[in-house]
């Protein structure tokens, strides 16, 4: 029996990789986008390695293109087994300089597209009584610092959803995976944005720019996204899956600190790592 996943966001990146991860271990992957014209590297490499690879349009923003994409899988293959939630982008900028629009066109990718794509999948997985969700969330999903709480906030929000769904899909033999990432290497300013007002002279401007420069600097060492796809497809083996898994030494330096240090000494840990 062809086992079949489906992976957002695929243009580059996690996504990227993660199809092609998944594909060379005999999934029939659907690698979704936006815009498909961004596939022709996929399409590429899944011809030169004779890999079964469908660039899919899927524009997770939109509930119909959402519905109709996986009309068009469960059309095609009758089943569903693997879905990784990875298309996601990051807002910069500090509580007063990001608008309650921008938070919530933050969240729409970030989280409600998951939800949606969950409650289109959830059924197929839940009647196969088998399948594996694995929901891309971030180490900021964890902790919090300034100057992108609409992202972080949404990472949160994704860890708290994931683990009430872990609860809700055991019964039906679903598992839910959180997949954790430190900061990748590459891509890092295609898939940021600057809160409009956040952009002018406010009085949040100089720690915004900080705390921007210093994500930066630890991009340029920072886990390549071939290495959280290789932990994806590690995951979705495992017979017992984790939780979450953890993808890079920032990512758990950062974890350890925050589980060996107080409150407190934790805040001014990460002021000195930051800024």
């Amino acid at each position: 029996m062809e086992k079949v996943a489906v992976v957002t966001g695929t243009s580059s990146g996690i996504g990227f990789e993660t199809a092609l991860a998944l594909a060379r271990e005999g999934y029939y992957t659907y690698a979704t986008m936006r815009d498909t014209t961004k596939g022709d590297k996929l399409k590429e490499l899944a011809s030169k390695e004779n890999l079964k690879i469908d660039v899919l349009e899927l524009d997770v923003d939109n509930e119909n293109s959402a519905k109709t994409a996986i009309k068009h899988i469960l059309d095609q293959k009758q089943r569903i087994d693997v879905l990784v939630n990875n298309a996601g982008w990051a807002l910069w900028g500090c509580v007063e300089d990001v608008s309650v629009d921008e938070f919530k066109t933050q969240f729409e990718t970030n989280f409600f597209s998951i939800i949606r794509l969950i409650q289109e999948v959830g059924p197929t997985m839940r009647n196969q009584g088998s399948g594996t969700i694995v929901n891309i969330s971030s180490v900021v999903g964890r902790i919090g610092f300034p100057a992108s709480p609409a992202y972080i906030s949404s990472k949160f929000a994704l860890e708290g959803l994931s683990e009430s769904l872990r609860f809700e899909f055991a019964p039906f033999g679903v598992d839910v995976i959180i997949i954790e990432p430190g900061v990748i290497k590459t891509n890092f300013m295609k898939n940021m944005k600057m809160a409009k007002k956040s952009e002018l002279d406010t009085v949040y401007k100089d720690i915004t720019t900080k705390v921007v420069s210093g994500v930066k600097m630890m991009a340029e060492m920072g886990t390549p996204p071939k290495e959280v796809a290789n932990v994806i497809v590690r995951a979705i083996k495992d017979k017992n899956p984790l939780p979450r898994y953890i993808v890079g030494n920032d990512a758990a330096m950062f974890l350890e600190a925050k589980k060996n240090k107080t409150d407190i000494e934790f805040e001014n840990y990460l002021k000195k790592e930051l800024y």
